[in-house]
């Protein structure tokens, strides 16, 4: 008999009486607070590429710039996603975007030497892995377990419709205020965000007080454990990063809208596609009529889904076709929000900033792989839609043996983690 996840096992459910999340006041400052650090993010991102192309006039120190915006947070999953294990997990919080706020806001102070900038930014983004794993380890707690996938579509659309206003406005924006007012604003965006967490969400006890007591490595050790032992955990996190293979389009926009005979502007549609197409998918598959467990039993085939329409990039379509088919991707690709959640929960409520954090690091790093390979994958074959349909075509493989593993997983629900929060 198949394992049901329970709904409402966890005391902060109770609490949840409103259908209407943002009606719930912890809720509500950590989504504000999050609503608003993803705008300052994009605008930052946007402001660091235009200011170092500046100075430098070299599209590779800007890439490469650019990179550092992400890359700092593969090796911080893994050595500091633990401390909200270790540590009350608000505190941690309120912990990072303090430290943020005076990295960039030192960022944005005119004449900050290059070396100097790429250093600040290094250690900025240090800080985004703990305090992500913090706040995916805290949502369960504030809505229940009931509430809990709600609650994380609500911050992937946010997320997504910040990218969609990036992609359509930040250039603007950061031309009109200039790069380091709109560094600064970015600043200001993580000290109102420390300031809405301290003032709107509860204070709690630290989740695991005997972490403190282990050594980092033991820590690791033990969350990788977790995963491994558990095959419904081990065919979710496949599910999760087979994003590597999604965001290979996202790399490749540039030089396939030039060979797709496209402008400038097709970039940004080809950007703003896939974004779009998840807040559709999330929308949909968020509907009541559809249920936990059916969204759970459909996992296997939305990720076949997102990853096979990427296949029919080697028809050679046009952007207009091009966009269509990452729309699709992304509707598809809003599983990720149903394969997140189930993890989280299937995770002991005191060992989810470790794991999450594990997790992420690694999604992190088979996205970087993706993008990084399609690069030279398109040197070699001198075309980013072979190499694009070639990507779709490896990625929906691996998303049918996925299936398969999360199918069986859960079909036979003697996975040895306790379901709690």
């Amino acid at each position: 008999m198949t394992e049901r996840i329970p709904d409402d096992i966890s005391p902060g459910a109770k609490d949840c009486k409103s259908d209407n999340l943002i009606r719930l006041g912890e809720f509500r400052a950590l989504w504000a607070a999050y609503a608003q650090s993803v705008l300052g993010d994009q605008l930052a991102r946007v402001a660091l590429s235009l200011l170092v192309f500046e100075r430098t006039e070299s599209a590779g120190w800007t890439a490469a710039t650019y990179a550092l915006t992400t890359l700092p947070a593969l090796l911080s999953g893994v050595l500091l996603s633990g401390l909200a294990d270790r540590f009350p997990r608000r505190t941690v919080m309120i912990g990072c975007d303090l430290v943020r706020a005076v990295l960039i806001g030192l960022m944005a102070l005119p004449g900050t030497p290059l070396p100097l900038l790429a250093g600040l930014l290094v250690l900025a983004q240090l800080a985004e892995a703990p305090f992500g794993a913090a706040q995916g380890a805290l949502l369960p707690s504030v809505l229940g377990d009931k509430k809990y996938e709600r609650g994380q579509r609500t911050m992937l659309i946010t997320y997504q419709a910040g990218q969609l206003i990036g992609f359509a406005g930040g250039g603007i924006v950061v031309v009109w205020l200039g790069s380091h007012v709109s560094l600064g604003l970015n600043a200001l965006s993580f000290l109102i965000s420390a300031a809405l967490i301290r003032l709107g969400v509860k204070a709690r006890p630290v989740a695991n007080a005997e972490a403190r007591q282990k050594r980092l490595h033991t820590q690791v050790r033990s969350a990788a454990a977790l995963i491994w032992s558990d095959p419904r955990l081990r065919s979710l996190m496949a599910l999760g990063w087979l994003a590597g293979f999604i965001v290979l389009p996202e790399g490749l926009a540039a030089p396939f809208a030039q060979e797709a005979g496209g402008g400038a502007a097709s970039v940004g549609i080809l950007l703003a596609a896939h974004p779009a197409g998840m807040v559709l998918g999330a929308a949909l598959l968020g509907r009541p009529q559809v249920g936990d467990e059916r969204r759970r039993r459909l996992l296997g085939p939305l990720a076949v889904g997102a990853n096979a329409p990427l296949i029919l990039y080697w028809a050679g379509p046009g952007v207009g076709t091009a966009a269509l088919l990452l729309m699709v991707s992304g509707v598809f690709s809003a599983y990720q929000i149903t394969a997140g959640a189930t993890f989280v929960l299937l995770t002991p409520a005191d060992q989810r900033g470790q794991v999450l954090g594990l997790a992420r690091s690694g999604l992190t790093a088979m996205q970087g792989i993706g993008v990084a390979s399609g690069g030279v994958a398109t040197e070699l074959a001198g075309s980013s839609a072979d190499t694009i349909g070639g990507a779709g075509l490896l990625g929906t493989a691996c998303a049918v043996l996925a299936a398969v593993a999360w199918s069986k997983a859960r079909g036979r629900g003697t996975g040895t983690i306790p379901l709690r929060a």
